[in-house]
């Protein structure tokens, strides 16, 4: 068997019961960078969440005023915890000051996911 024929299959799980939701964050020009930061201190503090399972934020490859996060959450009881916290307050008083419109929100339920076990082997260190 060659190397090349012993890839480890991806991780898979059903996700019952999850929450999700996809949240476009439109920031005023040249905020960006402010924009991150407070994302980036907030996901910092996600140990205090163990019910944020998930926090995925991305760039807009074609707007620079604009910032994608997908969030999972284990539960609506998560997702209540999320949004009572103290780190999420601080977040969102920092967001009002930095967003051009309200922030748009695509609430969902996850069912599957499939991820490739190397991303996780990686060196990840910042």
């Amino acid at each position: 068997m060659d190397d090349e024929a012993d890839l480890s299959a991806p991780v898979q799980a059903l996700l019952p019961g999850r929450r999700a939701m996809v949240v476009r964050l439109t920031c005023r020009a040249g905020m960006r960078p402010a924009l991150l930061d407070a994302l980036n201190t907030y996901a910092d503090g996600l140990a205090e969440e163990p019910g944020t399972e998930v926090f995925l934020l991305s760039l807009d490859p074609e707007n620079e005023n604009l910032v994608w996060l997908t969030e999972v959450f284990k539960d609506d009881e998560a997702e209540n915890d999320h949004r009572a916290s103290d780190g999420f307050a601080t977040m969102i008083g920092v967001l009002n000051e930095l967003l051009e419109e309200p922030p748009a929100i695509l609430r969902m339920e996850p069912l599957r996911l499939v991820m490739q076990e190397t991303l996780l082997e990686e060196d990840w260190a910042f």
